[in-house]
Formats: structure tokens, C-alpha cells, sequence
């Protein structure tokens, strides 16, 4: 049976699915630029923490009936070059945090927008919410990290 869900709100699941599948492929490609140095166990956190959330976000989709793309956007094309440009000067190591927390920052927003359009439905809200507060976790684990890195380049 297909829950009723307004095309509002849609909208917004569409947009946190393919931004999930985006943010994952940019770790993934940082994952494989890392060859196991520097940020490596972040990077998996990171692809783990996506790859759950856009599954999450599909199902939510498929049960409003709509269809649920794997593919991402051509945002994903610019992330994962940025990434490889990015291995070739400097290793993704620590420089990279603050770009990272910035992009998960701008995801935080797109949540906080999409749970305010979805007020109407509860159960959009509690999984929204669970997803936000996951990435709020990593933001400040990668700004502890960051402080250190910071403070060890000094």
C-alpha cells in the first residue's frame, strides 16, 4: 500500500536521497585516493553513515510510490573530481576536514529544510531527524580532528 505523501515534501526526500548518494560517492572516491593513509577510517564512517541514510531515503520514496534513482547527480561527477584533484597535492589528509564539514554542514540544512515541510508526517520527521543528528555527530568529531590537525601543523 503506498502512503499519501505531498509533493512538497517529495521534493525534499528526492533531494536528501540524491545528495546522500552524492556525499557517499565523494568518499568513496577519497577512499580509494587515500590508499589507507591519513583519513581512511573516516572516509568508511562517512560512505557507511550515507550509503544508510540514501537506502533509508529510497525506501521512504518507493513507499510513496515514486521511484527511488541510484545514480546521483552531476554533482557526484564534480565531487569525485574534486576529491582525485584534490589526492594529487596533498593526500586527503587533515586539509581536507574543513571542506568536508563544510558540505556536511550544507546536508544539515537541506535536512532542516525538508523536516519543516515535513511536519504534516511524523514518521518522515523521526527518520529525517535520526539521519540529521547522525551527520551532526560526525561534523564535530571531523571539528575535533580538525582542531588537532590544525594544532599539529603549528
Amino acid at each position: 500500500m503506498e502512503a499519501h505523501v505531498d509533493k512538497d515534501i517529495l521534493d525534499h526526500l528526492k533531494t536528501l536521497h540524491t545528495s546522500a548518494i552524492d556525499a557517499r560517492n565523494g568518499y568513496e572516491e577519497a577512499l580509494e585516493d587515500a590508499e589507507g593513509k591519513g583519513l581512511t577510517s573516516l572516509f568508511r564512517d562517512m560512505i557507511a553513515l550515507h550509503h544508510a541514510n540514501s537506502e533509508e531515503l529510497g525506501g521512504l520514496l518507493i513507499n510513496a510510490g515514486e521511484e527511488a534513482d541510484d545514480s546521483g547527480s552531476f554533482m557526484s561527477v564534480v565531487h569525485r573530481t574534486i576529491m582525485s584533484v584534490r589526492s594529487l597535492f596533498d593526500g586527503l589528509d587533515g586539509s581536507v576536514l574543513p571542506g568536508l564539514i563544510d558540505g556536511e554542514k550544507r546536508n544539515i540544512e537541506r535536512y532542516d529544510t525538508a523536516i519543516q515541510a515535513s511536519s504534516s508526517t511524523p514518521a518522515i520527521v523521526g527518520t529525517l531527524t535520526a539521519q540529521r543528528n547522525k551527520i551532526r555527530e560526525k561534523i564535530e568529531l571531523m571539528q575535533q580532528q580538525n582542531a588537532a590537525y590544525e594544532a599539529a601543523q603549528s
